[in-house]
């Protein structure tokens, strides 16, 4: 479920953290980075939860225009198949993610009343006005799924409800839309446990995420004594913390992850200074960085491993 990418992020917030209290030793840092991978598989339930029920206000919609006097020929043809399609119904009979919602305490977290209020907004929109109109198939219900989820992060309080809970939103909704698209697209599942195939994998987040988290941590100084001279005229003190952070993560990747090549590590960590720090650490970052990749293959001490790689 989780990239590179994002986990990148979530080691540099960690590694951040750690700066900031003094309290954080080695174990305790561990298992904060270990909690924030836990809350991105959360928020993709948590994003679940919340269209489940959103959906779910097309019954009450149902029957209101069911019982009036007059109704409009939109009225007349109206189902509630936005909840009763076998996707939504799908994640309504798992039993398995049902207990993962009781144990989260999902209901708790929200009022019920803003799914009402989402939903009655996305009514009013075109695409689904076209969508209760006609007889639809399954693609073309789970596309509403879709636009809907679209709809959600468009709107002021669905993005109030994720955020309230969990501030990993903004760094994890892209890879959210897309899992949400595969978990959709594979209801209804035959295996009640077919979620925690999103559960993010041990490649990216422990062979990958947890030792570069634990390089940079136990190689510190080493880190640092390799950077400071590269600094020239920058005093390593007056550095933002952030940029220091991440020329240390990039440096454990050119060092100590021999599948990634050394390009791949430098335009990431220009990315994440660009979205992350200071308006100037874009091209700060990206200057130490390449001359600290010049030194070190100069040294011979870039080694990496497979094809592509040997000649960069």
């Amino acid at each position: 479920m989780l990239s590179r990418r994002n986990v990148r992020v979530k080691v540099m917030q960690v590694l951040y953290a750690q700066s900031r209290d003094e309290s954080l030793d080695y174990n305790s840092t561990m298992k904060e980075y270990w909690k924030k991978i836990d809350d991105s598989f959360d928020l993709l339930l948590f994003s679940l939860y919340n269209l489940i029920n959103i959906t779910r206000t097309a019954t009450d919609d149902f029957e209101k225009r069911k019982a009036k006097h007059l109704p409009t020929d939109l009225d007349k043809v109206f189902t509630p198949k936005l909840w009763t399609n076998s996707m939504i119904q799908g994640l309504v009979k798992n039993k398995f993610i049902q207990s993962k919602f009781e144990k989260k305490h999902f209901a708790q977290k929200v009022d019920k009343d803003h799914f009402r209020t989402i939903y009655f907004e996305f009514v009013k929109e075109e695409a689904y006005i076209q969508f209760l109109s006609k007889e639809t198939d399954n693609e073309e219900n789970l596309e509403m799924l879709l636009e809907l989820f679209r709809f959600c992060r468009k709107s002021e309080l669905f993005n109030e409800m994720i955020e309230d809970h969990y501030a990993n939103w903004e760094d994890d909704k892209s890879i959210i839309i897309g899992t949400i698209k595969k978990v959709l697209k594979a209801l209804p599942a035959d295996d009640d446990n077919f979620i925690m195939e999103h559960y993010p994998d041990d490649e990216t987040t422990k062979d990958y995420g947890e030792s570069l988290l634990s390089r940079t941590l136990s190689e510190d100084k080493t880190l640092l004594n390799i950077i400071e001279p590269v600094l020239q005229s920058w005093d390593a003190e007056r550095v933002a913390i952030l940029d220091m952070i991440m020329l240390k993560m990039a440096l454990s990747e050119f060092l100590y992850c021999p599948t990634i090549p050394t390009k791949v590590t430098l335009n990431e960590y220009v990315e994440l200074a660009k979205n992350y720090s200071t308006s100037k650490s874009k091209e700060f970052v990206n200057g130490i960085l390449d001359r600290l990749l010049q030194d070190l293959h100069s040294k011979g001490k870039i080694i990496k491993e497979g094809r592509g790689l040997l000649d960069e």
